[in-house]
């Protein structure tokens, strides 16, 4: 058994804003396997400021990795606690290895093309001109369920966007969901919480930045507004810590981004913990390409969780990896038809 790793860099085909900055590029890695004259392939998605693995040495803990393969999934996931998209990579390509079909890594009615997953329209942050003709854009799509990013631009502005929406169409023909990154700060998160609850808002993701577990604590008890964590996951490795972790601040959802925390595996043990607690969860993609998007698709297809799912992310690229994976009417679907194309 041996093992290759490669970099590429993904373009965005417009500058996408979130309250962090304005991304134009995503950069990724590839893991392939090769044993028997099979292959299989995994992708290392990091986001650079916000994955724990973004690191000087995230390359040569690559190149440790792809050395010593032989050791097997389990040795090496063990291994790899600071360095979840690579956990996630090796996951997929493992997984790849396996199958027959190396695209094919959880067989169900979604890879036969005979059932779709229900996703959210993401609206980018921007003018309020662009950010309008998003939202119109996607309700023309067939999207019922809306995320739009804010914190980044006027929240007066984004007040009246939102206004805007519910003028055209009610919380049963459209469901928004909002997410900030953090951008609110604990003084005044409260009062904008009340301020959006106004609009039949779904949730809002992570409203004030991670790390401030009593803060998050009190609104999530005072909000009127349905609090979603996020990046709060991020770097939580341990049974136990992610146990206290939802204890203390008892969200009313959190969300599963596999390249941050750890995979399948790892957004595994999150699920568990939050039903155990009541806590409700949705999956979400992290700007990976269509390796990572597809990996994370199938499988969140046989959990059966029938919320709107957070894995539209395919077409924000001009040079995405092409696949089967096609948005159509507000979901996600596996187009038999449309063949793999591994164009790196």
């Amino acid at each position: 058994m041996k093992a290759s790793f490669h970099k590429y860099i993904l373009q965005f085909k417009q500058a996408s804003g979130t309250s962090r900055g304005v991304l134009t590029q995503k950069e990724t890695w590839f893991i392939i396997i090769e044993n028997n004259n099979k292959q299989g392939i995994g992708e290392c998605g990091i986001l650079r400021g916000l994955s724990i693995d973004d690191r000087p040495d995230f390359k040569d803990k690559l190149k440790w990795v792809c050395k010593n393969i032989s050791l097997g999934l389990d040795v090496l996931y063990n291994e790899l606690e600071e360095f979840p998209s690579i956990q996630f990579g090796l996951e997929m390509a493992f997984l790849s290895l396996k199958n027959e079909d190396e695209f094919k890594l959880f067989p169900s009615k979604f890879t036969k093309g005979e059932d779709s997953i229900s996703i959210n329209g993401l609206i980018w942050m921007g003018e309020e001109q662009f950010m309008k003709q998003q939202i119109k854009s996607k309700v023309e799509a067939g999207f019922s369920c809306i995320k739009m990013k804010i914190g980044a631009i006027d929240f007066k502005t984004e007040l009246d966007l939102l206004k805007s929406i519910r003028d055209e169409f009610s919380y049963k023909d459209i469901e928004l969901r909002v997410d900030a990154n953090g951008a609110f700060t604990t003084a005044n998160a409260l009062e904008k919480l009340q301020q959006l609850s106004q609009f039949d808002l779904h949730s809002i993701e992570q409203p004030i930045k991670q790390g401030q577990l009593e803060d998050m604590a009190k609104l999530c008890e005072l909000s009127p507004l349905d609090i979603a964590l996020d990046e709060e996951l991020i770097g939580i490795t341990s049974i136990t810590k992610k146990e206290e972790l939802l204890q203390t601040i008892n969200p009313q959802y959190i969300i599963l981004k596999p390249s941050l925390i750890g995979g399948f595996k790892g957004s595994q043990q999150w699920i568990e913990i939050a039903e155990k607690l009541n806590i409700k969860w949705w999956i979400t993609s992290a700007l990976e390409s269509n390796i990572g998007l597809n990996a994370i698709a199938q499988w969140t297809y046989i959990l059966e969780n029938k919320m709107p799912q957070g894995l539209g992310t395919g077409g924000l690229f001009t040079n995405n990896i092409i696949s089967p994976l096609q948005v159509k009417n507000g979901t996600l679907r596996y187009e038999q038809k449309q063949n793999w194309n591994l164009n790196f």
